[in-house]
């Protein structure tokens, strides 16, 4: 019989305050527990039918969306493993835009089934081994599951038709409006090669008041306030981005400065005021039109430039100014002078217009096949320059409140990713749950041939993708219902030609529906990252064994004192 050793009592590895946790019990169900919590908070957001949440963050913003990427962004998770979860779904976010819930739902999925292997006394390493094999043989089986692709080079009605799942996801019962406004902002701003779209070029503006059906796509770059001088229309001007103030130089220091006569008093302010003069002089002898401002325009600046014929924006976010240089195809100066032939940019049409009873400001390069394009009167034909152009469209978005615009505007940014992805890689697979089960049918199968432990594994994986339409059809018709559909959705799966069986949320039938039929179909791109991504996540949690977790840094804590300590 073996010695046992007794272990010395209190053998200090760590500092004090040091949490370790260890074993199957404290550290893996632990983790698998926390990922669960976190998984189960999204789903019910997930599909047309997803409820929404209602988030206030750190900051006291209030956030009412069903969007899981926006969610998960403002609710500040701790506990280490479900981090982990989180990262990968801020990974599908940056790389696809779309399908970050599916992530949640999937990995949360896969942990809650390995939980009942580990309890079986399944090893973790097994588990990895099956869900590794499970997730190559899906993701090999997803490229045979493409049933059309986006065509090319693509037509307003093609992309709608592609954009509306993702955007009824978000928006349900808008996605028709919400889809051709999206599909128009991004033909207008369609480069010659469709693979050098720029999402970054369908910008959104939100003004508040009227109704969704009062929304429309302006072409150009919209700003929501009028310019600051008088003049409000200008065509083929010059461009100066400034991001300093237009304003009499303060000096650092103080200084005393002493008047001996009336005239010296008189000329003190003069010769600010003809230095100021000089310099925007400077400014309209380089034949700049257009000024924008990046801060605060000075009366006086204002007084002299309007005396002068130049408009002046001010436009106050950073991110808008780096995005109109690009447009305007102007370099930003930190000092008020007159700007270099290079550093000036160039303008088509600046005009003030006004939508739904506030005045915005719209710039806008004209391309060919505009209606206001001419091709250069001197005959010299500006062609070459002009192709070249940023093209940008703005959807102006309208809506009641602030909240319902925001989330608005989240549906509009899905869409937008979704033509990027697209783009990328036109295949598009059935949606509405039919990939995922017929995945799940298909890896169910692999798994059975399979020897070995990890078999188990790998058929735990497939029953982990059923999540999908399950949660779909939970969240449109209630529980009891969502069970009778998945069960008839795998009688018509097992049939031939049934890879197209998905859920039919508005249950017109018996809640099942051919996705392909109804045009429901998802990127084929984004699907196979969201796989990739949740077996990620799901195999780095399960192959964790021990949390050590260090005391965070920072002096104690305030103690908090009751209301009324000091009341006598």
């Amino acid at each position: 019989m073996s010695l046992k050793v007794p272990k010395a009592q209190n053998l200090q590895l760590f500092k004090e305050g040091y949490k370790h946790l260890q074993g199957l019990e404290d550290a893996v169900l632990r983790n698998i527990q926390a990922v669960a919590e976190l998984s189960d908070l999204v789903r019910t957001s997930f599909g047309p039918n997803g409820r929404n949440k209602l988030v206030i963050n750190h900051l006291g913003r209030l956030f009412v969306t069903s969007d899981a990427a926006t969610i998960i962004r403002e609710i500040e998770v701790v506990h280490p493993a479900a981090k982990l979860l989180v990262m990968a779904s801020q990974a599908q976010e940056s790389e696809m835009g779309d399908a970050t819930n599916s992530v949640m739902i999937l990995a949360g999925e896969m942990l809650k089934k390995a939980e009942q292997l580990l309890i079986m006394g399944l090893h973790p390493s097994e588990i990895i081994k099956g869900y590794e094999l499970a997730s190559v043989k899906a993701l090999a089986e997803l490229e045979t599951l493409s049933t059309s692709s986006l065509p090319s080079p693509p037509t307003k009605s093609t992309l709608a038709t592609a954009l509306k799942p993702a955007i009824a996801s978000k928006q349900y019962g808008y996605e028709d409006q919400l889809a051709n406004l999206v599909a128009e902002a991004a033909l207008t701003v369609m480069p010659p090669n469709p693979k050098n779209f720029n999402v970054d070029n369908v910008r959104v503006v939100k003004i508040m008041g009227g109704s969704l059906s009062g929304s429309k796509v302006v072409r150009g770059m919209v700003f929501g306030r009028e310019p600051e001088g008088i003049i409000k229309k200008i065509k083929k001007a010059k461009v100066a981005v400034f991001t300093c103030a237009l304003d009499i130089a303060q000096t650092e220091t103080k200084g005393t400065v002493l008047i001996k006569s009336a005239d010296e008093m008189l000329n003190f302010t003069r010769g600010e005021e003809t230095h100021m003069e000089k310099i925007f002089q400077e400014i309209a002898d380089s034949g700049v039109k257009v000024i924008i401002a990046g801060t605060a325009v000075g009366e006086l600046a204002l007084h002299y430039l309007n005396r002068m014929g130049i408009a002046v924006l001010k436009v106050l976010s950073k991110f808008d100014l780096r995005r109109l240089c690009r447009v305007v195809n102007a370099t930003p100066l930190a000092r008020v002078g007159a700007p270099t032939p290079e550093e000036a940019g160039f303008v088509d049409v600046f005009e003030t217009t006004e939508i739904g009873g506030d005045r915005v400001t719209v710039l806008r390069q004209v391309v060919e096949g505009d209606p206001d394009f001419d091709d250069g009167a001197d005959g010299k034909g500006a062609k070459g320059a002009r192709s070249e152009k940023t093209r940008t469209a703005t959807i102006v978005l309208r809506g009641a409140t602030q909240n319902r615009l925001d989330d608005l505007e989240r549906a509009v940014d899905d869409g937008v990713n979704v033509i990027k992805a697209l783009l990328k890689d036109p295949r598009l697979v059935p949606g509405a749950g039919a990939t995922e089960l017929e995945l799940a049918r298909r890896v169910e199968v692999y798994g059975a041939g399979l020897k070995g432990l990890s078999q188990h594994a790998v058929r735990r994986w497939a029953q982990a993708l059923e999540v999908v339409p399950r949660t779909l059809a939970e969240n449109a018709l209630g529980g009891g219902e969502g069970n009778e559909v998945v069960s008839r959705l795998w009688a018509k799966h097992e049939t031939s030609g049934g890879e197209a069986w998905g859920v039919d949320v508005e249950a017109e039938t018996d809640g099942t529906l051919q996705s392909t039929e109804h045009e429901i179909l998802d990127s084929l791109a984004a699907k196979q990252w969201a796989i990739k991504l949740a077996t990620e996540a799901a195999t780095s949690v399960l192959s964790v064994d021990a949390i050590i977790m260090s005391r965070p840094a920072g002096g104690p804590k305030i103690p908090q004192q009751s209301g009324n300590w000091d009341e006598d």
